[in-house]
């Protein structure tokens, strides 16, 4: 198959990228290196890669010819800098969503992945999370992923585009993004105790999140694109079924910590129910945060 992976140079698209290619597939590869988080970027050099802006029709639209299929990662993915500067979040996801299906329209791809956020889910919806609870957006980020969601069943109801939503749960793993006080948590306390800095806890510690091994979602993507049984623009959780709070975590680390105030527009507690994904996908979780990284201390 061709395979065409936007933001593929980055912590999810690069792992998904290696494994298409593993599995003898031809890849195309979109990505800008605009994500601040990451320390690094990750090309894989068997791909036809091209540092490009998805915001950017007239670039990108030409490398969707002959593609067969689209994971779609490529986005402004972070809670607090969407709520510093959320026109850059709504136009870089909103309109690079959007040029990503038109894309995809005017060249007949069979199938588009596409990621969207447990985010979504806010606080007014009780956890365990499903796909049909109503959606409660905190902060731009998640606006933006709704808009997204809502861009993708257009596209599907009015051109027949087979798409598939997941929503991920905080996802982990190898190369995942450590630069910056807002980087995602694992791999920032990770990096401060190499740094022999104190770990930061927001507010009391006690907000709980499901979290994501990355391989998972790989697998979890490659799945919706193999299964002839989904592209009826399903959303499908993407998580492990357990939480955390952030001050287990620390504990599991086991090294100083101090406290720092608490930031506006988070969730209190993500959670995902899974019973969708298993049943559709029969996909389940094989990575829990816990072991990781008692293999790591």
């Amino acid at each position: 198959m061709n395979c065409l992976v936007t933001g593929g140079a980055g912590f999810i698209g690069s792992h998904l990228v290696d494994k298409l290619i593993e599995l003898n597939h031809k890849v195309v590869v979109i990505d800008n290196e605009s994500a601040n988080e990451n320390e690094k970027f990750f090309w894989n050099k068997n791909a036809k890669n091209y540092k490009y802006d998805i915001c950017d029709y007239k670039n990108i639209s030409i490398l969707f010819k002959n593609i067969d299929l689209v994971f779609h990662f490529a986005a402004k993915s972070r809670i607090q800098p969407s709520i510093i500067n959320p026109t850059e979040t709504i136009k870089v996801n909103c309109q690079g969503t959007e040029n990503i299906l038109h894309a995809c329209k005017e060249n007949s791809i069979k199938k588009i992945i596409f990621s969207s956020s447990s985010s979504i889910y806010g606080l007014k919806n009780k956890a365990p999370h499903n796909e049909d609870m109503k959606r409660d957006c905190l902060n731009p980020y998640s606006i933006s992923k709704v808009m997204c969601e809502d861009l993708c069943k257009v596209y599907y109801e009015l051109y027949n585009i087979k798409v598939v939503i997941l929503r991920y749960f905080n996802v982990f793993g190898e190369r995942q993004p450590t630069k910056g006080e807002f980087a995602p948590i694992v791999g920032r306390f990770l990096k401060l105790k190499n740094k022999n800095k104190k770990l930061t806890i927001v507010d009391n510690g006690m907000q709980k999140r499901d979290y994501t091994y990355v391989y998972d979602v790989i697998h979890a993507n490659i799945l919706s694109a193999e299964r002839s049984n989904v592209g009826n623009c399903e959303i499908i959780n993407i998580g492990s079924g357990k939480n955390y709070s952030v001050f287990d975590i620390a504990k599991i680390i086991d090294f100083p910590f101090e406290f720092i105030p608490k930031r506006h527009g988070e969730a209190y507690e993500t959670l995902a129910n899974i019973d969708k994904a298993k049943k559709l996908l029969e996909w389940k979780p094989t990575i829990f945060l816990k072991d990781w990284l008692k293999g790591r201390m």
